[in-house]
Protein backbone atom coordinates (compact mmCIF):
# COMPACT_ATOMS: atom_id res chain seq x y z
CA UNK A 1 0.00 0.00 0.00
CA UNK A 2 3.25 2.07 0.11
CA UNK A 3 2.39 3.12 -3.49
CA UNK A 4 -0.51 5.33 -2.69
CA UNK A 5 0.59 7.74 0.13
CA UNK A 6 -0.05 10.67 -0.31
CA UNK A 7 -2.30 10.04 -3.41
CA UNK A 8 -5.90 10.86 -3.65
CA UNK A 9 -9.30 8.33 -2.97
CA UNK A 10 -12.65 9.14 -3.78
CA UNK A 11 -15.08 7.20 -0.85
CA UNK A 12 -18.97 7.52 -1.58
CA UNK A 13 -21.30 6.69 1.16
CA UNK A 14 -18.68 7.61 3.56
CA UNK A 15 -20.47 8.96 6.26
CA UNK A 16 -21.62 5.42 7.91
CA UNK A 17 -20.80 1.46 7.46
CA UNK A 18 -18.74 0.03 4.68
CA UNK A 19 -17.96 3.37 3.45
CA UNK A 20 -16.52 4.79 6.97
CA UNK A 21 -14.57 1.92 7.49
CA UNK A 22 -12.68 2.03 4.05
CA UNK A 23 -12.41 5.87 4.53
CA UNK A 24 -10.72 5.20 7.97
CA UNK A 25 -8.32 2.22 6.36
CA UNK A 26 -7.36 4.28 3.59
CA UNK A 27 -6.50 7.49 5.26
CA UNK A 28 -4.35 5.13 7.94
CA UNK A 29 -2.31 4.26 4.73
CA UNK A 30 -1.45 8.04 4.24
CA UNK A 31 -4.38 8.39 1.88
CA UNK A 32 -6.11 11.69 1.11
CA UNK A 33 -9.77 10.68 1.15
CA UNK A 34 -12.30 12.55 -0.27
CA UNK A 35 -15.00 11.47 1.82
CA UNK A 36 -18.81 11.94 0.20
CA UNK A 37 -22.51 11.71 1.69
CA UNK A 38 -25.24 13.79 2.16
CA UNK A 39 -24.46 14.12 6.32
CA UNK A 40 -21.97 16.67 6.80
CA UNK A 41 -22.05 15.96 10.37
CA UNK A 42 -20.78 12.59 10.42
CA UNK A 43 -18.66 13.02 7.70
CA UNK A 44 -16.97 16.09 10.03
CA UNK A 45 -16.98 12.94 12.83
CA UNK A 46 -15.00 10.54 10.85
CA UNK A 47 -12.87 13.45 9.88
CA UNK A 48 -12.07 14.22 13.46
CA UNK A 49 -11.34 10.45 14.65
CA UNK A 50 -9.26 10.17 11.74
CA UNK A 51 -6.98 13.45 12.10
CA UNK A 52 -4.07 11.20 14.47
CA UNK A 53 -3.89 8.91 11.07
CA UNK A 54 -0.94 9.16 8.72
CA UNK A 55 -3.80 10.70 5.82
CA UNK A 56 -6.48 13.25 5.89
CA UNK A 57 -9.99 13.02 5.36
CA UNK A 58 -11.97 15.19 3.85
CA UNK A 59 -15.53 15.74 4.23
CA UNK A 60 -17.73 16.66 0.93
CA UNK A 61 -21.59 16.98 1.29
CA UNK A 62 -23.17 15.81 -2.01
CA UNK A 63 -26.19 14.22 -2.98
CA UNK A 64 -25.31 11.35 -5.59
CA UNK A 65 -28.90 11.52 -7.22
CA UNK A 66 -28.02 15.25 -7.79
CA UNK A 67 -26.16 15.40 -11.25
CA UNK A 68 -24.88 18.91 -10.23
CA UNK A 69 -23.93 17.61 -6.84
CA UNK A 70 -21.99 15.46 -8.32
CA UNK A 71 -19.91 17.83 -10.70
CA UNK A 72 -19.78 20.19 -7.77
CA UNK A 73 -17.98 17.76 -5.97
CA UNK A 74 -15.56 16.75 -8.57
CA UNK A 75 -14.88 20.43 -9.18
CA UNK A 76 -13.93 20.98 -5.25
CA UNK A 77 -11.43 18.16 -5.47
CA UNK A 78 -9.44 19.29 -8.46
CA UNK A 79 -9.26 22.38 -6.72
CA UNK A 80 -8.34 21.14 -3.02
CA UNK A 81 -6.45 17.75 -3.68
CA UNK A 82 -5.62 18.02 -7.98
CA UNK A 83 -7.69 15.21 -9.22
CA UNK A 84 -8.65 11.00 -8.39
CA UNK A 85 -6.48 8.65 -7.96
CA UNK A 86 -8.63 5.91 -6.61
CA UNK A 87 -12.43 5.82 -6.52
CA UNK A 88 -14.50 3.75 -4.25
CA UNK A 89 -17.99 3.44 -5.45
CA UNK A 90 -19.43 2.42 -2.07
CA UNK A 91 -22.95 4.48 -1.84
CA UNK A 92 -25.42 1.97 -2.01
CA UNK A 93 -29.51 1.36 -1.32
CA UNK A 94 -31.76 -1.20 -1.27
CA UNK A 95 -35.15 -0.99 -0.62
CA UNK A 96 -38.29 -3.04 -0.79
CA UNK A 97 -39.99 -2.31 -3.78
CA UNK A 98 -41.46 -4.74 -6.00
CA UNK A 99 -42.52 -4.20 -9.25
CA UNK A 100 -46.65 -5.18 -9.32
CA UNK A 101 -46.78 -3.18 -5.65
CA UNK A 102 -43.82 -0.92 -5.33
CA UNK A 103 -43.93 2.84 -6.11
CA UNK A 104 -41.90 4.57 -8.63
CA UNK A 105 -40.02 6.73 -6.17
CA UNK A 106 -38.50 4.07 -4.86
CA UNK A 107 -37.49 2.46 -7.81
CA UNK A 108 -35.93 5.91 -9.41
CA UNK A 109 -33.58 6.67 -6.53
CA UNK A 110 -32.24 2.92 -5.59
CA UNK A 111 -31.71 3.36 -9.71
CA UNK A 112 -29.81 7.05 -9.22
CA UNK A 113 -27.64 5.67 -6.54
CA UNK A 114 -27.01 2.64 -7.43
CA UNK A 115 -26.20 3.04 -10.93
CA UNK A 116 -26.27 6.18 -12.28
CA UNK A 117 -23.93 7.46 -9.35
CA UNK A 118 -21.46 5.29 -10.22
CA UNK A 119 -21.15 5.85 -13.84
CA UNK A 120 -20.66 9.53 -13.11
CA UNK A 121 -18.26 8.87 -10.19
CA UNK A 122 -16.51 6.40 -12.54
CA UNK A 123 -16.35 8.92 -15.53
CA UNK A 124 -15.37 11.94 -13.65
CA UNK A 125 -13.08 9.90 -12.14
CA UNK A 126 -11.20 8.45 -15.23
CA UNK A 127 -11.50 11.49 -16.82
CA UNK A 128 -9.36 13.42 -13.67
CA UNK A 129 -6.84 10.34 -14.07
CA UNK A 130 -6.34 11.00 -17.97
CA UNK A 131 -6.11 14.62 -17.77
CA UNK A 132 -3.49 14.60 -15.38
CA UNK A 133 -1.64 11.53 -16.93
CA UNK A 134 -2.35 9.11 -14.35
CA UNK A 135 -2.13 5.43 -15.23
CA UNK A 136 -2.08 3.56 -12.52
CA UNK A 137 -5.68 4.79 -10.78
CA UNK A 138 -8.04 2.34 -9.48
CA UNK A 139 -11.96 2.09 -9.71
CA UNK A 140 -13.34 0.13 -7.20
CA UNK A 141 -17.22 -0.70 -6.92
CA UNK A 142 -19.55 -2.05 -3.76
CA UNK A 143 -21.49 -4.48 -5.73
CA UNK A 144 -23.11 -7.24 -3.99
CA UNK A 145 -23.72 -11.24 -4.46
CA UNK A 146 -27.49 -9.72 -5.49
CA UNK A 147 -25.51 -8.65 -8.42
CA UNK A 148 -24.81 -12.83 -9.45
CA UNK A 149 -28.08 -14.00 -8.03
CA UNK A 150 -31.29 -12.96 -7.64
CA UNK A 151 -32.20 -12.38 -4.38
CA UNK A 152 -35.96 -11.24 -2.89
CA UNK A 153 -35.15 -7.71 -3.09
CA UNK A 154 -34.94 -8.09 -7.22
CA UNK A 155 -35.18 -4.39 -8.16
CA UNK A 156 -32.42 -4.32 -6.04
CA UNK A 157 -30.64 -7.09 -7.38
CA UNK A 158 -31.52 -5.47 -10.63
CA UNK A 159 -29.57 -2.48 -10.02
CA UNK A 160 -26.46 -4.74 -8.90
CA UNK A 161 -26.76 -6.84 -11.82
CA UNK A 162 -26.28 -3.53 -13.78
CA UNK A 163 -23.26 -2.51 -11.83
CA UNK A 164 -21.62 -6.20 -12.89
CA UNK A 165 -22.24 -5.36 -16.65
CA UNK A 166 -20.96 -1.83 -15.87
CA UNK A 167 -17.77 -2.70 -14.38
CA UNK A 168 -16.65 -5.28 -17.21
CA UNK A 169 -17.71 -2.86 -19.55
CA UNK A 170 -15.53 0.55 -18.52
CA UNK A 171 -12.53 -2.37 -18.55
CA UNK A 172 -13.00 -3.24 -21.94
CA UNK A 173 -13.21 0.33 -22.94
CA UNK A 174 -9.94 1.23 -20.57
CA UNK A 175 -8.38 -1.64 -22.22
CA UNK A 176 -9.33 -0.52 -25.97
CA UNK A 177 -7.81 3.27 -24.80
CA UNK A 178 -4.94 1.19 -24.04
CA UNK A 179 -5.06 2.50 -20.28
CA UNK A 180 -3.59 0.54 -17.08
CA UNK A 181 -6.13 1.88 -15.11
CA UNK A 182 -7.66 -0.94 -13.29
CA UNK A 183 -11.33 -1.55 -11.90
CA UNK A 184 -12.59 -3.90 -9.62
CA UNK A 185 -16.06 -5.16 -8.50
CA UNK A 186 -15.98 -6.51 -4.97
CA UNK A 187 -19.50 -8.21 -4.17
CA UNK A 188 -20.24 -9.16 -0.28
CA UNK A 189 -22.83 -10.61 1.25
CA UNK A 190 -24.29 -9.86 3.89
CA UNK A 191 -22.61 -6.95 5.94
CA UNK A 192 -24.04 -5.66 9.75
CA UNK A 193 -24.54 -2.21 8.13
CA UNK A 194 -28.38 -0.14 8.07
CA UNK A 195 -28.76 -2.16 5.05
CA UNK A 196 -31.44 -4.84 6.47
CA UNK A 197 -33.26 -1.91 8.47
CA UNK A 198 -33.65 -0.22 5.07
CA UNK A 199 -34.66 -3.00 3.40
CA UNK A 200 -36.87 -4.87 6.17
CA UNK A 201 -37.56 -1.97 9.01
CA UNK A 202 -36.12 -1.84 11.94
CA UNK A 203 -37.61 -5.34 13.59
CA UNK A 204 -37.11 -7.30 10.61
CA UNK A 205 -33.18 -5.56 10.47
CA UNK A 206 -33.09 -6.91 14.01
CA UNK A 207 -34.04 -10.48 13.04
CA UNK A 208 -31.66 -10.60 9.80
CA UNK A 209 -29.25 -9.70 11.72
CA UNK A 210 -29.71 -11.64 15.23
CA UNK A 211 -29.98 -14.99 13.21
CA UNK A 212 -27.41 -14.78 10.81
CA UNK A 213 -23.76 -14.47 10.29
CA UNK A 214 -22.87 -11.36 8.74
CA UNK A 215 -19.84 -9.86 7.67
CA UNK A 216 -18.40 -7.00 9.60
CA UNK A 217 -17.85 -2.86 7.53
CA UNK A 218 -13.70 -3.34 8.07
CA UNK A 219 -13.92 -6.87 6.29
CA UNK A 220 -15.23 -4.85 3.33
CA UNK A 221 -12.21 -2.40 3.85
CA UNK A 222 -9.78 -4.87 3.78
CA UNK A 223 -11.13 -6.19 0.68
CA UNK A 224 -10.87 -2.99 -1.04
CA UNK A 225 -6.96 -2.85 0.76
CA UNK A 226 -6.24 -6.10 -0.78
CA UNK A 227 -7.10 -5.27 -4.32
CA UNK A 228 -5.56 -2.06 -4.34
CA UNK A 229 -2.20 -3.73 -2.62
CA UNK A 230 -2.20 -5.94 -5.68
CA UNK A 231 0.99 -5.32 -7.99
CA UNK A 232 0.74 -3.43 -11.40
CA UNK A 233 0.05 -6.23 -13.63
CA UNK A 234 -2.58 -8.24 -11.60
CA UNK A 235 -5.86 -6.85 -11.69
CA UNK A 236 -8.85 -8.52 -9.36
CA UNK A 237 -11.76 -7.96 -11.73
CA UNK A 238 -14.28 -9.59 -9.02
CA UNK A 239 -13.90 -10.36 -5.91
CA UNK A 240 -17.21 -12.46 -3.62
CA UNK A 241 -17.00 -12.16 -0.05
CA UNK A 242 -19.80 -13.82 1.92
CA UNK A 243 -19.51 -14.90 5.54
CA UNK A 244 -18.77 -18.42 6.03
CA UNK A 245 -22.46 -19.76 7.11
CA UNK A 246 -24.03 -17.86 4.26
CA UNK A 247 -25.19 -20.34 1.59
CA UNK A 248 -25.92 -18.01 -1.55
Amino acid sequence: MEKWEGRVALVTGASMGSGRAIAKLLASHGMRVAACARSIEKLQSLTTECMSLRGTVFPIKCDLTRREDVETMFSLIKEKLLGVDVCVNNAGLALDAPIIDGQYDDWDVMWQVNVMSVCMCTHLSVKSMLDRGVDDGHIININSLSGHRLGKAHFYSATKYAVTALTEGVRWELRRADSHIKITSISPGLVHTNFAYNLMGKEGGEECYNSRQALLPEDIAKSVEFVLATPSHVQVSEMMIRPTEQVV
